[in-house]
């Protein structure tokens, strides 16, 4: 047998391969060197913006994955055919992805109180879902507060029904297109019904239907003084993020708003959907760079 533990030369050869090693990946000792990578770069979400598209090229030189845009500006534009054809050969061309779409349908549509339009709705959902679909999108938010708001004197429990009915209605389309729907939650300034993430979650449940979801919007949240735990509590319905600052709804640094409670709650759920700038613009470009760079900022900080 031939032994070689005090070789010199096996010494020196493992000391120069450990070292080159440690170099190579920025270890100090032979175990560190034989451990497998650790990922430590610092979580951060899918970012994106709420705006036309024809910002798409400026926001992936920002560095944005995204860009979210309009049901009725993209999906459905008033010139039809033609004119949804020139946006979708848009996309193609650019090929900025589009994840999500906002202003689902008009507050002249209702879908709560003594007079409805449950029809009309659906028909609008059934073609924006196609497009949704053709144009490579994962959701539409599903807000349009002014449609769903209950009129004075109206009863409640009617006007949720109602709303659930609707719903029901449309989830299959949404399931048929392969487009999630995100429930959102808006503050009392916008709207009487929905107020919440858990009073979303209650009509979700309610549809029991997985293309049924929720949109987790952090403006919305602070405005109603909801907690980053309500992220955590309702982790399994969340596929959509919107943020803004509380007071204006201005886009991050303006006002310097520490939004990092609520992306650790992101960060505790393993949160993998988007986060999109959902603001009121004065400057876009100016504000939407500051905004994107401030987001990734808090998130680094961790």
């Amino acid at each position: 047998m031939i032994h070689v533990k005090n070789d010199p030369s096996r010494r020196r050869f493992l000391k120069t391969s450990v070292a080159a090693l440690a170099g190579t990946v920025g270890v100090t000792s032979f175990a560190e060197a034989l451990a497998f990578p650790v990922n430590k770069a610092p979580f951060l979400p899918l970012l994106g913006v709420c705006a036309p598209y024809e910002k798409a090229v400026m926001l992936k030189e920002l560095g944005c994955s995204f860009i979210e845009e309009s049901v009725g500006r993209f999906l459905l534009p008033d010139g039809g055919e033609e004119a949804y054809a020139r946006n979708l050969e848009q996309l193609k061309t650019t090929g900025m992805p589009i994840r999500s779409y906002i202003y689902f349908f008009p507050g002249s549509l209702k879908s709560v109180g003594p007079t409805l339009h449950h029809e009309a709705i659906l028909q609008r959902a059934d073609l924006a879902l196609k497009r949704a679909k053709e144009c490579g999108s994962k959701n539409i938010v599903f807000g349009s507060g002014g449609s769903r708001a209950i009129p004075d004197g109206f009863d409640r429990d009617k006007a949720k029904a109602q709303h659930i009915e609707l719903c029901k209605k449309m989830a299959p389309l949404a399931e048929k297109h392969g487009i999630t729907l995100a429930v959102e939650p808006l503050n009392r300034g916008e709207t009487n019904f929905i107020n919440s993430l858990a009073d979303g979650v209650e009509i979700i449940q309610a549809v029991n239907n997985p293309w049924f979801k929720l949109q987790c919007d952090i403006y919305h949240m602070l405005k109603e003084d909801e907690k980053p735990e309500e992220i955590i509590k309702y982790k399994e319905y969340i596929v959509h993020c919107h943020l803004a600052e509380k007071q204006k709804r201005t886009a991050p640094g303006i006002a310097g708003d520490d939004f990092k409670p609520y992306f650790r709650a992101l960060k505790k759920i393993k949160y993998s959907g988007g986060l999109s700038l959902e603001c009121n613009w004065t400057d876009f470009d100016k504000e939407a760079k500051q905004g994107i760079e401030v987001v990734k900022r808090q998130f680094s900080e961790l």
